[in-house]
């Protein structure tokens, strides 16, 4: 789910839609943001993208019809990254990740799933596993942190299926340690499960496991990603894994509505974020880290008595921010500060997780790499200016 669309789930329905489409408009009018992701942009911007296929296939070729042509070639592509057998491309990976795990519970005879009680299924589809796919969704654990090996071997019942969420989006775009996840992927073999990954962002993950993606993905039994959150594609997935999964997974596609008469503009885009935003993923990642150092100390320097960056180190190129003030409060002060000084450090809406406490996303792309530790710093405290005189500092008289 993309943040301009999870604003009114966040800040309270209806009566905030006012301050999303005030924020949105603040953040296109910046001149200095930290990411630019296509999704916001206008039709004509989105529409310009496919400019810049020409020469990375070839234009003359006909048109696709339910998944060949250049669906097809995308789909190879994808294996070929991956280290797969195969891969299908699919309109969404809600639809991917159904239709992969039940694939393999015919196989493992068990519709039991074991994951992460903060994953993208249990969280953002609405029961779809048990509604429509006709899984079982099991937690393995729900603490914002990412599941042991000793949690999945001792598990209290059976499973057919592992489910892991790489980086684990809720609990701050968290990541395991390479050796942590071979250990949790050996409990659930040891168990005779198979492994899917949730890679919906795995293309951000060599960094921290100092592994190419073929060597990560090679640890699971099938694996999704998206062509949208990290590549800024129009939108799709893909599922890649054993040749025959893969068969058989499209006729599930066809059986759920997922083949298409056509999806060439996607799959273009998804090429184009391939070349384009593949190859400099970890040098966002990379500057996430000197961002988020520098967003700690300024934040420190403007008076906040209490400020968390979470992960510390960030493990991708997007992290979390929690700050003692309610969350309508900290989104008017991060649009006035983006109104008044053409500088958006926080373009994301903010949760409440809590009395005085919320959490907002931060992510750093392309536009990120032009800030320098002291630009953060300086947008960390003209933010808090702006913060402070919209409310007292907790702790201080009146706060």
């Amino acid at each position: 789910m993309a943040p301009a669309e999870q604003d009114e789930r966040r800040t309270g329905g209806e009566g905030h839609r006012e301050l999303r489409e005030r924020r949105v408009a603040a953040y296109r009018a910046a001149p200095r943001v930290l990411a630019r992701p296509g999704f916001l942009g206008t039709l004509r911007e989105r529409l310009a993208l496919l400019a810049e296929a020409d020469g990375r296939y070839d234009l003359d070729e006909a048109s696709d019809l339910y998944g060949d042509g250049v669906v097809e070639a995308l789909e190879e592509r994808v294996a070929g990254l991956l280290g797969t057998e195969a891969a299908a491309f699919f309109p969404t990976g809600t639809m991917a990740q159904q239709v992969a795990l039940r694939c393999w519970a015919g196989r493992t005879g068990s519709p039991v799933v074991a994951l992460h009680g903060l994953s993208h299924p249990e969280v953002h589809e609405r029961n779809a596993f048990s509604r429509v796919a006709g899984l079982r969704p099991v937690r393995v654990t729900s603490e914002p942190r990412t599941p042991t090996a000793a949690e999945v071997r001792d598990f209290d019942e059976p499973f057919g299926a592992l489910m892991l969420e790489l980086p684990l989006r809720d609990a701050g775009f968290l990541l395991p340690t390479w050796e942590e996840l071979t250990e949790v992927v050996a409990a659930a073999r040891e168990r005779e499960a198979v492994v899917h990954f949730d890679g919906a962002r795995l293309w951000e993950c060599v960094v921290h496991f100092g592994r190419p993606l073929d060597e990560i993905a090679g640890l699971a039994d099938s694996v999704y990603v998206s062509f949208y959150k990290s590549l800024d594609g129009f939108g799709g997935a893909a599922l890649a894994g054993p040749g025959a999964l893969v068969a058989e997974a499209k006729a599930w596609r066809h059986r759920y509505g997922g083949t298409a008469f056509q999806q060439f503009p996607t799959a273009l885009s998804a090429l184009i974020g391939l070349e384009r935003e593949l190859p400099r993923l970890p040098e966002y990642v990379t500057h996430a880290r000197v961002v988020a150092a520098a967003l700690r100390e300024g934040l420190a320097t403007a008076g906040v008595p209490w400020a968390r960056v979470h992960p510390e180190v960030p493990h991708t190129h997007d992290f979390q921010v929690w700050l003692p003030y309610d969350a309508e409060t900290l989104a008017q002060s991060a649009i006035r500060t983006a109104e008044e000084t053409g500088t958006m450090l926080f373009a994301n809406g903010w949760d409440q997780r809590g009395p005085g406490l919320a959490l907002t996303e931060v992510y750093v792309r392309a536009a990120g790499l032009e800030w320098t530790p002291d630009d953060v710093r300086t947008a960390a405290a003209e933010f808090v200016n702006r913060l402070t005189e919209t409310v007292p500092t907790p702790g201080t008289a009146g706060g």
